[in-house]
């Protein structure tokens, strides 16, 4: 070989070492620079996403005393006034993170159950509905529970029980009711008709009734901490408990014996009893009672809640009641938060009340599931005495991963693994950003070419819950508290006689005391 070729390959092989050098320290650099802008960018989200900011509280029992002292609103919309929509309340060790308005609460109530868990916040229903059932089943057993509700819930099926009023039959010429007390009897006797079956109704229906309402007043502030606490109300509830458990057990026992032998037993009872798991198993007589109970508790308080409120603000808006008058005497010839609410405000009783005359003028003696749908008047009545009174004082949920929650304003949260999460009704149906003048009672806010809750996105109006885990029963309350305040609009005229109610407690919201209406009947021609 030649001094030129020796030259020539050492000349390359230089230059190959030199390239790969070259090569090895720009993929060095290049590694660096995007460790390092990485590291920044991590820096930079860690420096733009906070964790909530935590209320100050006395040391172990937190906000409780503020909440004790005011009320629960009251302490939830100071913290939102000066923390923002994104905070943490702590009490006991327990941190609650609030989500205020549906700007902050797609992933509360859109999430899937591996990153949102519902059951373990309400794991202080089990006590009333019992082992195996609602939220002390897996979330898989409990959606099959939930689709044997489903089934028999449907519009179809409640066309079936919209049946005349005749619990009000026994009333006299005139006189004065509790409001509501009468309609949580009149609810009860409606439930045994569509839901408990001829036994209950014809043999324990009052056992029944005053045994749901012990089941009620069992869930208290106690009761969100330490549900099994031996306390004088917690221990009438496990009695109620008990007692419900032998007589529905009874009753399932029975039928399953005879079989299904007549007619009348077109109830949720019978429907429960013949549903089946996936996996083909029946459902034991344990989960039948548990099922009927869960649907009797949350169902029976919603209805006899919001139905009181609605009265009451008709009664004391006389413009409200005359327009609802007007609409059941169009449309038909023949609650208690919602109650409570109209007998307050005369304006919006008349209202009601011409609504009902207008609506029931057709079919005096039946109203039947489309002139209910029809009653517009009254359903914004009723959605906005919800509005006003909600049911519930908050949902909750809690994380089973850590999330980022964004701000309208744009500034970002942490939210841990494992925090709790509240989305507080209580604040969110009173925000000025999407009702206006939100203390108001205003049905009209509901009405076509306003629709603040509509404009206001699919989450402004959470009532009835949303997302994955909205209420199924929805449809089923505003069908029974339509039915109930048609048949007294239409058929007595009505007076509060005691104050507008107070809200009993912040747990189930019911109004306190009793709400005591004076009422006439009417000749209906």
């Amino acid at each position: 070989m030649s001094a030129d070729s020796h030259s020539s390959t050492h000349i390359m092989d230089i230059t190959s070492v030199h390239a790969w050098f070259t090569i090895a320290v720009v993929s060095i650099i290049v590694t660096i620079a995007t460790k390092v802008a990485r590291a920044r960018a991590v820096s930079l989200a860690r420096r733009r996403t906070h964790q909530p900011s935590v209320a100050k509280g006395a040391p172990l029992v937190g906000v409780l005393p503020a909440i004790l002292t005011n009320s629960l609103q009251d302490v939830i919309c100071q913290q939102y006034s000066k923390l923002g929509s994104v905070f943490t309340l702590k009490s006991f060790g327990v941190q609650v993170t609030f989500l205020v308005g549906p700007e902050v609460s797609a992933h509360f109530f859109h999430g899937t159950e591996s990153e949102i868990s519902v059951a373990d916040t309400y794991k202080i229903t089990v006590p009333i509905t019992g082992k195996g059932v609602g939220f002390d089943a897996d979330n898989d057993t409990r959606n099959q529970q939930q689709r044997f509700f489903a089934e028999y819930l449907r519009p179809a099926k409640l066309r079936t029980h919209v049946l005349p009023m005749e619990y009000f039959a026994k009333w006299g010429q005139c006189g004065a009711v509790d409001l509501k007390h009468e309609v949580d009897n009149v609810l009860m006797l409606m439930a045994s008709r569509c839901l408990l079956g001829k036994e209950v109704r014809e043999h324990t229906h009052d056992e029944v009734c005053s045994f749901m309402l012990e089941l009620i007043d069992g869930l208290n502030i106690v009761s969100m901490f330490f549900p099994y606490l031996p306390t004088p109300a917690h221990r009438r509830r496990d009695r109620a408990r008990a007692r419900l458990d032998e007589i529905f057990s009874g009753i399932t026992r029975a039928r399953r014996r005879s079989g299904r032998a007549t007619g009348d037993d077109d109830d949720m009872l019978q429907a429960l009893i013949d549903s089946r798991y996936k996996d083909g198993r029946s459902t034991t007589d344990g989960e039948v009672t548990g099922l009927l109970v869960a649907l009797l508790f949350f169902g029976h308080h919603t209805s006899s809640t919001v139905a009181t409120w609605t009265a009451a603000r008709l009664l004391r808006h006389a413009e409200w009641l005359r327009a609802v008058e007007a609409e059941q005497k169009r449309l038909v010839t023949t609650t208690s938060w919602t109650a409570a609410r109209l007998l307050r405000h005369a304006e919006w009783l008349r209202a009601a009340e011409e609504e009902q005359k207008r609506l029931v003028t057709t079919t005096r003696h039946f109203i039947d599931y489309d002139v209910v749908q029809r009653m517009d008047v009254l359903h914004r009545c009723i959605k906005e005495a919800l509005r006003l009174h909600p049911v519930t004082p908050m949902i909750l949920r809690r994380a089973s991963r850590a999330f980022t929650v964004r701000t309208a304003a744009g500034d970002e949260y942490g939210v841990p693994e494992g925090r709790m999460l509240a989305s507080p009704l209580v604040v969110n149906n009173l925000l000025p950003g999407i009702y206006r003048d939100p203390h108001a009672f205003d049905p009209d806010r509901f009405g076509p070419g306003r629709e603040e809750d509509r404009a206001g996105g699919d989450l402004a109006n959470t009532s009835f819950g949303a997302g994955r885990h909205a209420c199924m029963g929805e449809g089923y309350a505003y069908l029974q508290i339509k039915v109930i305040l048609s048949h007294l609009l239409r058929n007595f005229e009505l007076e509060l006689a005691s104050p507008f109610p107070a809200t009993e407690n912040m747990i189930t919201m019911r109004p306190k005391g009793e709400v005591m209406v004076k009422y006439k009947r009417r000749l209906l021609h």
